[in-house]
């Protein structure tokens, strides 16, 4: 049975012709505690770097309102603060990247874990380009988290707390693996949403596209 890396190969090979046939799919791991902004700064990527987002949050939530049996039981476990069993979430990513018709993926908030992590390498055969961290201070992502109207269901301050001692026991060593394989992104997340893009410009910019605008300024 074929994995997604194929899948994705399969239709950018369908789309762009036989040079593309052995072309695996860009993947970045988008990593930060709740409220750090990752959303919004994938949403920025987005416009001006034609990446496709994949909210592991977002395909899990759909997944609850879809009122199936899969989805009470993420409902549940999201209510204690838990992580989502990682064959749920790679099943709902494979989905969205083979419908996608792209080539270039955010993966948000997810591996959450170090088993996500081996097991989504495991099961798609893909390893990240790389991770792009987003580093916040706990007190600003919880003043963020209260502040924002967005209806969510874990917006509540004693499930936020939840959120964050899961992230940090969990999520963390998962940055730290790819750290130590040269992996991760770091980005000062605590910044304006203006200054914590300019430095994420920076990290997808084409190396030889920053050598022409030094250039532009030089001359």
């Amino acid at each position: 049975m074929g994995t997604v890396g194929d899948a994705v190969a399969a239709t950018i090979k369908e789309q762009d012709g036989n040079n593309s046939a052995d072309k695996k799919p860009t993947v970045v791991f988008v990593l930060g505690g709740p409220g750090s902004g990752k959303g919004t700064q994938c949403a920025n990527i987005v416009k001006s770097f034609g990446y496709t987002h994949l909210s592991a949050g977002d395909l899990l939530r759909a997944e609850i309102k879809s009122g199936s049996e899969n989805g009470t039981m993420i409902q549940n476990m999201i209510k204690e603060g838990k992580i989502v069993p990682s064959e749920v979430t790679i099943k709902l990513l494979q989905k969205a990247m083979q419908g996608s018709g792209n080539d270039k993926f955010l993966i948000d908030g997810f591996p959450r874990n170090e088993e996500n992590r081996a097991a989504f390498e495991a099961v798609t055969k893909i390893e990240p380009e790389f991770v792009l961290f987003f580093d916040c201070p706990e007190e600003e992502m919880e003043r963020r988290l209260l502040g924002r109207n967005q209806g969510r269901e874990d917006d509540n301050i004693e499930t936020i707390r939840k959120r964050f001692k899961v992230f940090l026991e969990s999520s963390l060593p998962v940055v730290e693996y790819y750290n130590a394989k040269g992996k991760v992104r770091k980005i000062d997340a605590g910044k304006p949403v203006e200054e914590v893009f300019e430095a994420v410009k920076s990290i997808f910019t084409p190396k030889e596209e920053k050598v022409k605008h030094r250039l532009c300024v030089t001359f």
